[in-house]
């Protein structure tokens, strides 16, 4: 009766395009569940990023160095593809609003069809990021908008260089 306690692993996907508290909350609160998280960054060619696939990384792994249970991982093409090369079962995903559970729930079902094994949770945002999008956080820095409420320090400091030193 003695069995080794498995790891229960889930991968948290995404384009962190780019790091916001947001995603920051939901990995968080899915170390609740699981002992560990495979936040895992899409390489998507036809998706157009305003941050290059080597700062999204940096901004992943340099946030969660020190958070040993956080793995920083990419793919290409399918979620299911990665999932099945190797061999994990659970996936994370954020939902903040109605219009999210739709798509996720799209997205799930057929996940599913793709890779029986294939299991989804969905952990709700946080009140306080139910608003907070990439998509938001990338009009405000285009606008030159105050980020610090919206995105860690290691994403500042990258837009601020970006931006020649202006407020950010």
């Amino acid at each position: 009766m003695n069995k080794e306690k498995r790891k229960k692993v889930a991968v948290y996907p995404g384009s962190f395009d780019p790091l916001t508290f947001g995603h920051i909350d939901v990995a968080n609160r899915a170390l609740r569940i699981f002992d560990e998280i495979i936040v895992a960054i899409a390489r998507n060619i036809r998706k157009n990023y305003m941050f290059s696939f080597e700062d999204r990384f940096y901004f992943l792994t340099e946030y969660f160095k020190n958070i040993p249970c956080v793995k920083i991982d990419s793919f290409d093409g399918l979620l299911v593809s990665y999932l099945k090369e190797h061999k994990y079962k659970n996936v994370i995903r954020g939902l903040r609003v109605l219009s999210d559970f739709e798509y996720e729930f799209q997205m799930a079902i057929t996940n599913k069809q793709l890779y029986k094994d294939f299991e989804v949770v969905f952990l709700t945002s946080d009140l306080k990021y139910s608003n907070l999008s990439s998509s938001l956080v990338k009009e405000i820095i285009e606008l030159g908008g105050d980020l610090s409420k919206f995105v860690p320090e290691v994403v500042l400091s990258k837009v601020k260089e970006i931006k020649g030193g202006k407020r950010v």
